[in-house]
C-alpha cells in the first residue's frame, strides 16, 4: 500500500475530521472543516420546507385558510383592519408550528440524517438553518395577512356602505408578528428536543387545552398557567399592553418552551449516533 504522509484521520461526535501530526513536540490538532457556505445550507433547507409533499399541503392549506377566515371575519364583524389582520392568526397559530415541526423532524423520520450530516459534518450549523426558514416564513405570512387585510377592509366597508376602522398600533402588529413568530420557535423546539414529529405535534396542539384546565384549579393554577402557558403569556403583547411583569412572565415562558427544549435538542442531536 503507498504511503501518502498523511496522518490516519479520526472522526469526532460533530464529524469533523481531525488529524495527529507528529512533529516531535507533544501531539496537534489540525481540524479540517467543511467549506459549505451557510447561505447555500440555508438555501436547501428553505427549498425543502416547500418542496416535500407535505410542505405543499400545508402552504396551500394556510394560504386558503388565511384567506377564508380573514373575509369571513369581514363579512361578520365588518370593516376594521385590526380585527381582520389577527384573525389570521387562528390558521397561523396552528399549521406553522407544525410545519417548524417537520422541518426538524424530516431527517429523521424519513432516516436521510446520515447523508445530511456527512455533506455538512457541523450540525449546529444545520440546525441554524433548519429554523430559520421557519421563522422567516412566519414573519413573511404576517406581512402577507397584513397585505391581504387592506383590501378585504376596503371591500367589505364598500359592499356594507359604511366607514372602514383602519386604526391599527404599530406596537400591536408588531407585538402580534412576534407572537406568531414565538410559537413557531416553540415548535421547532418541541420538534428538536423529541425527533418525532408525531409526539411533538400531539404535544403541542394538546398544550393549550391542557392549560386551560390547569387555569381552572384554583389560584395556583391561574399562576402556573400565567408564568408557563406560551399563549397566556404572550397575550399582553399582541395587545400592545405590555408591563413589567407582563414582560417577566413572557421570558420565563419563553425559557421553558423554548430556551430549555431547543438547548436539550441541540445537544441531543450533536450527540446522536446517526445510522
Amino acid at each position: 500500500m503507498t504511503d501518502t504522509g498523511i496522518p490516519a484521520g479520526k472522526s469526532d461526535r460533530n464529524g469533523t475530521m481531525t488529524h495527529d501530526v507528529g512533529t516531535g513536540s507533544p501531539k496537534t490538532t489540525d481540524r479540517i472543516e467543511a467549506a459549505i457556505p451557510f447561505h447555500r445550507l440555508l438555501s436547501v433547507e428553505t427549498r425543502k420546507l416547500f418542496d416535500t409533499r407535505s410542505g405543499k399541503i400545508m402552504t396551500v392549506i394556510l394560504l386558503f385558510l388565511t384567506l377564508a377566515s380573514i373575509v369571513a371575519r369581514g363579512v361578520v364583524s365588518g370593516p376594521q383592519l385590526q380585527t381582520l389582520v389577527h384573525t389570521a392568526g387562528i390558521g397561523f397559530g396552528i399549521l406553522l408550528p407544525v410545519i417548524g415541526i417537520l422541518t426538524v423532524t424530516g431527517e429523521w423520520s424519513h432516516r436521510t440524517a446520515l447523508t445530511t450530516f456527512v455533506l455538512e459534518p457541523r450540525r449546529r450549523r444545520v440546525l441554524a438553518a433548519k429554523c430559520l426558514p421557519p421563522l422567516i416564513t412566519t414573519a413573511a405570512a404576517s406581512l402577507f395577512a397584513m397585505l391581504v387585510a387592506v383590501p378585504v377592509t376596503a371591500a367589505v366597508a364598500s359592499a356594507q356602505a359604511v366607514p372602514a376602522n383602519w386604526e391599527i398600533a404599530s406596537v400591536t402588529l408588531l407585538g402580534w408578528a412576534v407572537a406568531n413568530v414565538l410559537v413557531v420557535a416553540m415548535g421547532l423546539s418541541v420538534g428538536m428536543l423529541l425527533l418525532n414529529a408525531p409526539a411533538a405535534i400531539v404535544i403541542y396542539l394538546a398544550t393549550p387545552m391542557l392549560w386551560s384546565v390547569v387555569a381552572q384549579l384554583g389560584a395556583t393554577g391561574e399562576v402556573l398557567t400565567e408564568w408557563l402557558d406560551l399563549g397566556t403569556a404572550a397575550a399582553p403583547l399582541m395587545s400592545g399592553d405590555m408591563t413589567g411583569g407582563d414582560t417577566a412572565r413572557l421570558a420565563v415562558s419563553v425559557i421553558f418552551w423554548i430556551v430549555i427544549p431547543m438547548t436539550l435538542g441541540v445537544a441531543r442531536v450533536t450527540r446522536k449516533e446517526v445510522s
